[in-house]
């Protein structure tokens, strides 16, 4: 995968390539990015989406999923899952906004 930053994000830690995050730990359990493309693999497996708790209510952060038990045990399929997660969150970051063209006269 290459190189990967290690960055604090609230109360863990966020995994960062060439700027993306495409994954975070967060009270000992990797969450990795999804999108409406690979959710249904994770969800296959039982993985829940990144939740937590305000006074009001439960708020469930559905782009985010807990990594699969079995791929924390196997370094080539955490590799594979982990590329899954860069390539989602690559997908959903928003295109550069761009400056209106200046009127000529």
């Amino acid at each position: 995968m290459g190189s990967i930053e290690v960055k604090r994000f609230f109360g863990g830690f966020g995994l960062v390539q060439a700027g993306v995050q495409f994954a975070f730990v967060m009270k000992g359990t990797l969450y990795l990015r999804v999108d409406d493309a690979t959710r249904p693999a994770f969800e296959r497996l039982g993985a829940v989406p990144f939740s937590y708790a305000t006074s009001a209510s439960t708020v469930k952060v559905a782009s985010y999923y807990e990594a699969p038990v079995d791929a924390l045990e196997d370094p080539h399929a955490l590799r594979d899952w982990a590329t899954k997660a860069l390539a989602s969150a690559l997908g959903a970051r928003k295109p550069a906004r761009r400056k209106p063209a200046a009127k000529a006269g």
